[in-house]
This record gives structure tokens, C-alpha cells and sequence, in this order.
């Protein structure tokens, strides 16, 4: 598995501690930054990571951000992206379950380092369950394909 991570000025902490753990579980990531003292724009750090899970050339995203949304909705503007805002464990589980979700969003305002690290270990190590659930995950691809960009 090879993953791509990025944060804005909000999310450099969790993000950070995201690495060692990808480190630790010897997963390849790609580190798109942001390395910065000031703000930045959430878009510019959520599209490229979006771009690089929809072409193919990583396998999933994650995207840290204030708190997490700004960067879930740039990442899901990406044809082919299924990016799940999550806080919680079981979220986490259920997004990969019954969604397949292919970018994990957090927000560092949110949720401590500890608790991110949980999230991305247990949204890393769970599969997507297909069956009715690809039913529902295909409805959705099948819409995004026929709307007009």
C-alpha cells in the first residue's frame, strides 16, 4: 500500500505524527507538506493528494486540515474520490466497510494525536465489505461519471 499525506497550517502536528505511524506500520507514503509558519489554502494541499488517489498513483489519502472539512470537500471534487470526514473509530471502521472510502480527512482542532493515530491504524487495516455495499458505492460512481465537469 502507498499513501499520500498532506495538511495546511492547521494540521501539521497530527500530520507529522501520522508519518511515524506510517513509518512503524512500513507503510510508502508521499508527503506533500504544507511546511509553513503561516496560512495556507486548504485546496492547494487536498487536490494534489485527491489527483494522485484518483490517477492511480498512490493508493489512499490522508488529509489534515483545522478540522478537517475544508479539506473533505476540496478532496471530493475530485472525480473518483470518496473522502470521509472522521472523529471517531467507528467511523473509521464503517467508512472503509460500507463506503470504500479512499481518503480519511481529520482535523487536528478536533481530535488529539493519539486518537488520530487510532483512526488512520484502523482505516488502514480494514477492507471494504463489497456486496450491497458496492451496489450503493456504484449508484454513487455511476452519478459522478454522468455529471458534467
Amino acid at each position: 500500500m502507498k499513501v499520500a499525506i498532506a495538511s495546511d497550517h492547521g494540521g501539521i502536528n497530527i500530520r507529522k505524527e501520522i508519518i511515524s505511524l506510517l513509518e512503524e506500520m512500513k507503510i510508502e507514503y508521499v508527503d506533500l507538506g504544507c511546511e509553513c509558519d503561516g496560512a495556507v489554502d486548504y485546496p492547494d494541499y487536498a487536490i494534489p493528494v485527491a489527483e494522485m488517489v484518483a490517477n492511480g498513483e498512490v493508493d489512499r489519502g490522508i488529509l489534515i486540515c483545522g478540522t478537517g472539512i475544508g479539506m473533505s470537500i476540496a478532496a471530493n471534487k475530485v472525480q473518483g474520490i470518496r473522502c470521509a470526514l472522521v472523529h471517531d473509530m467507528f467511523s473509521a471502521k464503517v467508512t472503509r466497510e460500507h463506503n470504500n472510502s479512499n481518503i480519511l480527512a481529520m482535523g487536528e482542532r478536533v481530535i488529539g494525536p493519539g486518537l488520530a493515530r487510532s483512526i488512520v491504524e484502523t482505516w488502514l487495516t480494514t477492507s471494504f465489505e463489497g456486496g450491497r455495499h458496492e451496489t450503493r458505492v456504484n449508484k454513487v460512481s455511476s452519478y459522478e461519471a454522468k455529471v458534467i465537469y
